[in-house]
């Protein structure tokens, strides 16, 4: 009986193995599947974002294009927001995310980082032009709107008092601070830029605040898919080099950051 158990246990052991040796890598189903799914943001203006015909445009997207482009598949974009763009990648709903993802030690954990990292940001708040706010501290007290899943949410209001009113996305927080149902909207301080110049809010509202907490960005794979993860690492060592990213800055008319200067000269030097 105990010699019978054992075959089965040691059955049941092999089987898991060559199942496990037999799942086609994510890479291998993109080749397959002839398609490139990419999580991507439809609501962050100039990143990622939908033009009149609905289509997904932006920054982000045109990177997208490029992992595609270099595939020699086509792409599929899914909007995600960042309440559920980790869960998407690893539910398989995606194969890649460029979604603005703050790097982060514990999102580490959950997926796998593509580095060099490509893009930065920095933490800010969008306020009516008569709020009485000149300093971080002046925000003690009220009431802000954040996005579900940003990270500063927590260390923002432990930092500086403010009460903060999470929502899903980034229209539902901009629909409340329209209604007044916040003294101001706590977001990446890139999505206030891509904001202020909608004519619906550059005449009434700003950015007064400087950015905060800056964090660089990160793309990201599935954890233990390395072969996908080789070669986004081997496409952001060319866009560093090439200035990709600085050169989409200009195209998307996004105000040019030190970082991407930074690393295309650091990227052009071999250094």
């Amino acid at each position: 009986m105990g010699i019978s158990r054992m075959v089965a246990g040691l059955g049941l052991l092999a089987c898991v193995a060559l199942c496990t040796a037999a799942r086609a890598d994510v890479l291998e189903d993109i080749k397959k599947r002839g398609t490139l799914i990419v999580g991507v943001k439809a609501d962050y203006k100039l990143f990622g974002f939908r033009d009149p015909s609905g289509a997904i445009i932006g920054l982000e997207p045109d990177l997208a294009a490029d992992v595609a482009a270099k595939l020699g598949v086509k792409l599929e974009l899914v909007p995600v927001v960042s309440a559920n763009r980790m869960e998407f990648l690893n539910q398989g709903k995606i194969d890649l995310m460029i979604a603005t993802m703050s790097d982060k030690p514990e999102r580490r954990k959950v997926v796998q980082v593509i580095e060099p990292l490509y893009y930065s940001d920095a933490v800010n708040v969008l306020l009516r032009k008569d709020a009485p706010v000149k300093a971080w501290a002046d925000l003690k007290g009220k009431k802000l709107c954040g996005t579900t899943g940003a990270f500063y949410n927590k260390d923002v209001a432990q930092q500086y008092g403010p009460e903060i009113a999470s929502f899903d996305g980034s229209e539902k927080p901009l629909l409340a601070l329209k209604n007044s149902d916040c003294f101001g909207y706590l977001y990446d301080q890139t999505f206030i830029v891509g904001k202020l110049a909608d004519s619906d809010w550059k005449d009434g509202y700003h950015m007064p605040l400087p950015g905060i907490m800056e964090t660089p960005w990160a793309i990201a794979v599935k954890l233990g898919e390395t072969n996908l993860q080789r070669v986004m690492q081997e496409l952001h060592q060319q866009w560093m080099k090439s200035g990709r990213i600085v050169e989409l800055e200009q195209k998307w008319h996004v105000p040019p950051t030190d970082y991407a200067r930074r690393m295309h000269e650091k990227a052009k030097s071999g250094s």
